[in-house]
């Protein structure tokens, strides 16, 4: 005679992030981890340094820094409006406020564009130089990627393929995007405005 079968019921699925946010936490932290190192190199050259820039370098240009500067980190309020308005199920809110963060970004991004064409030194001049362009640069690659990303998500708003309960997206964008508006804070005190204030 055979055992009764037993019926198994399924497990209920917790409440929590998706692998896709984990995957985007793992992915901050290495980045933070690169950026930390090019930080503490750049603190490191300078503390050997006899002058802050090296002679023949003016310290970098701040009042227009400043500008973009507060425009990039500005672009987390509507990032923060477009999650809100998400759960709350407005998708006309959710597709104005990634356009407006968009536009600041770009703009920030144009600004370093220019910077960079018209930089009085080269990635190769000395250590300074090399970390300045490396820095900066890899930051702004950040950025790039970021407004490739808020495209991508813009057009699948539009398209109707984020909705409040299909949310992944943005909301792994959104995470993205902080992480990029945080790091310039770094960035912008140590490379910029510090050298400002003497070694």
């Amino acid at each position: 005679m055979s055992a009764p079968a037993v019926r198994i019921q399924p497990v209920p699925r917790t409440r929590g992030y998706s692998t896709a946010w984990w995957g985007m936490v793992v992915l901050i932290t290495t980045e933070a981890m690169v950026f930390l190192a090019l930080l503490s190199a750049y603190f490191f050259v300078r503390a050997g340094a006899p002058a802050w820039p090296p002679a023949g370098i003016s310290p970098p240009e701040l009042h227009r820094s400043v500008v973009f500067s507060v425009v990039l980190l500005g672009s987390s309020i509507p990032i923060f409006w477009m999650e809100h308005a998400l759960f709350r199920g407005h998708m006309r809110q959710v597709a104005v406020t990634l356009a407006i963060a968009f536009l600041m970004g770009a703009a920030f991004l144009g600004n370093t564009a220019y910077d960079f064409l018209h930089m009085e030194f080269g990635l190769r001049d000395n250590a300074y130089a090399s970390l300045f362009w490396v820095i900066v640069g890899l930051h702004a690659i950040h950025v790039f990627v970021g407004l490739l990303m808020s495209a991508t998500v813009q057009v699948k708003v539009w398209t109707g393929r984020v909705t409040p309960e299909r949310h992944v997206t943005p909301e792994v964008f959104a995470l993205y995007w902080h992480f990029v508006d945080g790091v310039w804070l770094f960035v912008f005190s140590s490379l910029i405005l510090s050298p400002h204030f003497g070694r």
